[in-house]
């Protein structure tokens, strides 16, 4: 079953989906800055555009089109899209 998840009034937008028992979203990131808790370790892809994040005690980093970081479990990351919006893949790596 897909489910449509809405953050920050709007600017980040994504369809969640689970397949082979592993959860993940694809979405959108409007221009500007948002922060994100985690539950589970995640892996961003970004699939369009370029983003720049930074992991919490981490520095900014930019993240083309093609390239992926990811986040520890229970921890958080900031997140923003350069030069217009960014869509991206999230996949749930687990605890």
């Amino acid at each position: 079953m897909l489910k449509h998840n809405t953050y920050f009034d709007g600017a980040v937008q994504s369809i969640g989906y689970e397949r082979n028992s592993l959860r993940a979203t694809v979405g959108v990131i409007d221009v500007g800055q948002y922060h994100f808790n985690t539950g589970a370790a995640e892996r961003m892809t970004v699939v369009s555009g370029e983003l720049r994040a930074k992991l919490n005690g981490g520095d900014w980093q930019t993240y083309p089109a093609g390239t992926a970081f990811e986040i520890p479990a229970k921890s958080g990351f900031d997140v923003q899209a350069m030069g217009g919006p960014a869509a991206y893949l999230c996949e749930f790596l687990g605890d």
